[in-house]
Order: structure tokens, then sequence, then C-alpha cells
């Protein structure tokens, strides 16, 4: 499966949810991050440079796989 084309959701529900892009490859490394404000939603896919997404803070994250709610 190319997970490529997959996108998923992240919707704040708190002020300075940081979103984390982790690399793809031997050595995973930060190498993109966003701040987002409570209410701001962010669309995002995995690219050929993306591997994982950390999300910091509380969030709704949503995939083709679910809905996912951060620990309050």
């Amino acid at each position: 499966m190319n997970n490529q084309n997959e996108f998923f959701v992240i919707k704040a529900k708190e002020n300075g949810v940081n979103v984390i892009g982790l690399t793809r490859g031997s050595d995973t490394r930060f190498h993109h991050s966003e701040k987002l404000d409570k209410g701001e939603v962010m669309i995002a896919q995995f690219t050929e440079h993306t591997s994982a997404v950390k999300v910091r803070g509380k969030a709704i994250i949503q995939t083709s796989h679910g809905t996912m709610d951060t620990e309050d």
C-alpha cells in the first residue's frame, strides 16, 4: 500500500498544539513542526520525506483508520 496518498486531519483542542514531522530512512529525525491554536485544523499527508507525525497537546486526529483523541 502506498501511504503517501493518505491524508490525516489534526484539530487543536487547545492553544499551542505541536505537530512534528519525522523523517523516513535509517536515521529518524525531526524535520518540520507546526504550532496550532485552539480550533485550528491541519490537513496533512505522508510524503517521501515524512514517515511519522508526532502530536503534542490536546487534539483530535482523524485518519482512514479512525478518529483518535489525545489524553486530557
